[in-house]
């Protein structure tokens, strides 16, 4: 059975039907999660030494669209476990490596500090040695899986070295991690976006990933291209759910009066059409940042920026145009449309944001440096 089967079949007999309590109950999708871990999905993009599917980042966004038609929620998680991943491949340890591999293990980035919110690259979190170990300091404001994942990739100010940031292998269990409150959110509600803090927190000096001072380089260049681009599939998966849903209510309600259903009015058909265009325009470019980057072109972080900022206000548009078409019918849950209403409009306001990438992306244009 291949990835795609195995995904298919717990999306179909697992995530979907849990997907609107999932939403009304904010609860965390345990569920899903393991039949995820179980089937090898959590370790798809963890190498095969380790026990992983060896997969990558074009695998990694099927996986992330396709849980998005049925729960945003549920894919919010795995994209920021994949995120997560892709960091501890490359720095982690065998043992967390092998454990994610084999479905056992939840990670996610701990990135917006308090002090500096969506400026992710920037945080105000301290780092200082105490003999063999290291002691965090800071509290971040929205943190995937906040409680629930097994380790959280967490960035804070340098301990000595030059340099915007150091990431930190944080086991979640440790004492001086602590969630303020619990997360209740307009959308995506099932993905326990908390708040946390830590407060003398210990680690290992062994837990530092990578170099001193080198966080912002693994931000940049190794989680931001995944990030950017299994956000922007999260977007597309859900655009795709909408227009389903849309077309299902249009062309299955009639005006009795006039003898006609909902798509014969040429009106409805041109706002279908528009929000048709916008979601393959968006596919189109998540493909080609794919491609960008396999070929490793040189307008592939030009790509990565336009992505995310392309696709969430393209889903800003067509889950619009959803609830628009299906009128009155769209503010009942039943119809399918206004929890993903609710969902897109996260990923506009998620760290880098859409006005933030629209000034990066100038500055990139203009050939001006772009965190000058």
């Amino acid at each position: 059975m291949t990835y795609l089967q195995k995904l298919a079949t717990i999306v179909n007999d697992t995530i979907a039907p849990a997907a609107q309590a999932t939403d009304r109950d904010s609860a965390f999708p345990r569920t899903a999660i393991t039949a995820l871990g179980e089937a090898g999905l959590l370790g798809l993009v963890s190498a095969t030494t380790v026990g992983g599917m060896g997969l990558g980042l074009a695998e990694a966004a099927q996986v992330v669209e396709r849980i998005a038609e049925a729960c945003p929620s549920t894919a919010m998680v795995v994209t920021m476990h994949y995120c997560g991943t892709t960091v501890l491949e490359k720095f982690g340890n065998e043992a967390t490596r092998k454990d994610i591999a084999a479905g056992h293990h939840l990670t996610t980035l701990a990135w917006s500090d308090t002090g500096s919110r969506s400026h992710f690259w920037a945080p105000v979190g301290s780092a200082r040695q105490d003999g063999n170990e290291a002691v965090l300091d800071g509290s971040k404001t929205m943190v995937t899986s906040a409680g629930e994942a097994n380790s959280y990739v967490w960035s804070t100010c340098p301990v000595a070295a030059t340099g915007a940031s150091t990431l930190w292998q944080v086991d979640s269990k440790l004492a001086g991690i602590s969630e303020p409150k619990f997360f209740d959110g307009m959308g995506l509600r099932g993905n326990r976006s908390s708040p946390l803090t830590a407060k003398s927190l210990r680690l290992s000096n062994s837990a530092m990933l990578g170099t001193d001072g080198g966080g912002f380089d693994i931000m940049i260049g190794t989680v931001l291209p995944v990030f950017a681009t299994l956000i922007a599939s999260c977007s597309i998966g859900l655009m795709e759910a909408s227009l389903k849903s849309s077309c299902a209510h249009v062309s299955g309600n009639k005006l009795e009066h006039l003898g006609s259903t909902l798509a014969d009015l040429p009106t409805i058909r041109a706002y279908i059409a528009r929000a048709r265009i916008q979601a393959d325009m968006a596919r189109t470019l998540r493909d080609d940042t794919i491609a960008a980057l396999a070929a490793g072109r040189e307008d592939a972080m030009l790509r990565v920026m336009q992505v995310k900022v392309a696709a969430a206000e393209a889903a800003l548009q067509v889950t619009d145009t959803a609830m628009r078409v299906c009128g009155g019918a769209a503010f009942r849950k039943d119809v399918g449309v206004e929890r993903y209403f609710r969902d897109a409009r996260a990923a506009s306001i998620m760290a880098p944001t859409s006005d933030v990438l629209f000034d990066f992306i100038g500055k990139a244009v203009c050939g001006m440096p772009v965190f000058g």
